[in-house]
């Protein structure tokens, strides 16, 4: 039974760290854009099918 509290302790520590690794991560503006990376492999594969034309004229 001793070692619950250690689980217990380590597990609010873990939990604290992923808790201030997000609230850095929203303050360094991380989660700003929500649009750019949903459309972002649409606009790259565009881009580079128009590159390859471009290379092959």
């Amino acid at each position: 039974m001793s070692v619950v509290p250690l689980l217990v302790i380590c597990s609010i520590l873990v939990a604290g760290g992923f808790l201030v690794a997000f609230l850095w991560a929203v303050g360094r503006g991380q989660y700003d854009d929500l649009y750019t990376p949903a459309t972002k492999m649409i606009l790259d594969d565009r881009g580079t099918e128009q590159n390859d034309n471009n290379d092959n004229k």
